[in-house]
C-alpha cells in the first residue's frame, strides 16, 4: 500500500533502520501473533484507531480495511460502536474522517 502522509515517506526515508524495525514487527503481529483473520485484524485497526482519536491512522486503517475486502456497511459498523464505547464526539470525528475518503 503506497504511503497515505507525506510525512511517512519523510520518516522512512530518514530512519530507513528504525522503520524496518517497526515493518517487521508489525508483520510478526499480523502474521504470527495470534489467529485473528486479515478482516478481523483490519477492523480492529480502524476502530482501534478510531476510538484513540488517531485520524491520520484511521485514514490508512480504512484503505487497508477495503484492500483485505471488508465492505463498507462492515468498516460503518465498526465505527458506529465507537459511539456506545467511546462517545459520540469520538465516534462522529472518526465518522468525518472515514467519510472524507468516499466509499
Amino acid at each position: 500500500m503506497e504511503d497515505v502522509h507525506k510525512i511517512f515517506t519523510q520518516f522512512k526515508q530518514e530512519f530507513p533502520n528504525v522503520h524496518a524495525d517497526y515493518e517487521r514487527l508489525g508483520q510478526e503481529i499480523h502474521q504470527r501473533g495470534g489467529p485473528l483473520d486479515d478482516k478481523t485484524r483490519a477492523l480492529l485497526k480502524l476502530a482501534v484507531s478510531g476510538a484513540a482519536g488517531h485520524l491520520r491512522a484511521l485514514e490508512t486503517h480504512v484503505r487497508a480495511a477495503r484492500e483485505a475486502e471488508v465492505t463498507e456497511e462492515e468498516i460503518k459498523h465498526a465505527l458506529l460502536m465507537l459511539i456506545t464505547t467511546c462517545g459520540f464526539p469520538t465516534f462522529m470525528e472518526a465518522y468525518r474522517t472515514y467519510a472524507k475518503l468516499g466509499d
